[in-house]
């Protein structure tokens, strides 16, 4: 998702979500696999270390427990998938975001990240 104010974040993941398909498909005959978390917001120190914590985003009380994330990761793993996208509001953030245009995509995301928007 194109990431408004948070657009070098955002497209590292995207990075790291590219990254690890390929990787996994030049390992693919090695025994090795790769998996790729795609967690969501995560209640962790990530807003308040980023200084997001007046945005509408850090000051969500919905967001995922890394534990459980942490365990849903784990579980894909050992399973050999190659990605785990976890929780039911991600899942229907990630499916909504593959039939979205992306300046629908960056404006929903500057509503969400978008520095005072949690006021």
């Amino acid at each position: 998702m194109p990431g408004s104010f948070q657009a070098v974040y955002n497209g590292t993941k995207a990075f790291v979500d590219s990254f690890s398909f390929a990787l996994r498909n030049e390992l693919k005959d090695t025994g090795v696999s790769v998996t790729v978390l795609m967690p969501g917001p995560t209640e962790t120190h990530f807003f308040e270390r980023g200084d997001l914590s007046d945005t509408k985003v850090g000051q969500d009380e919905h967001k995922a427990d890394p534990a459980d994330l942490a365990k849903a990761g784990y579980e894909a793993m050992k399973k050999g998938q190659g990605d785990v996208v976890a929780g039911l509001g991600n899942k229907i953030q990630a499916a909504m975001a593959a039939v979205t245009p992306q300046t629908l995509l960056a404006e929903r995301h500057r509503k969400m990240a978008e520095p005072g928007s949690g006021a």
